[in-house]
């Protein structure tokens, strides 16, 4: 597995920036400008990322004020999921994680670590934008 990853400290309390990240609807403000036809419910998401294909993902599991998981809801060309894991600094502050793992193969692996990097950094910079 190839894990991305990415963290940043928002100054919010971890209950509003799990409620922030358990709904799928919310994360659509997180995504880079290549990803079109966004549809979403709280549960799941559907979008094309711009001249590649497009993608389902579903949140899987969440435990509350803690983390969220999400997994493809329908086939991909590799094993991927991305996990969100939201800590209570204790001073009003949270700490939220995204990891992105992925089953990539050598070439999947050298074409994109740099997208799937950026994707994780953007994500978590955003986060701590908007919430």
């Amino acid at each position: 597995m190839t894990v991305f990853e990415s963290k940043v400290r928002i100054n919010r309390p971890v209950s509003a920036v799990y409620q922030f990240l358990s709904d799928f609807n919310n994360h659509k403000q997180l995504m880079p400008d290549s990803i079109t036809n966004w549809t979403s419910d709280r549960d799941s998401a559907n979008f094309t990322v711009q001249g590649m294909a497009n993608l389902a993902l579903k949140i899987s599991n969440r435990i509350e004020n803690s983390s969220i998981i999400i997994v493809p809801a329908a086939d991909v060309p590799f094993n991927v999921d991305m996990r969100w894991v939201v800590v209570d600094l204790h001073d009003g502050t949270t700490e939220a994680v995204i990891t992105l793992s992925a089953e990539l193969n050598m070439m999947m692996k050298m074409m994109a670590s740099g997208p799937l990097q950026k994707l994780v950094n953007q994500q978590t910079a955003t986060l701590a934008r908007v919430v």
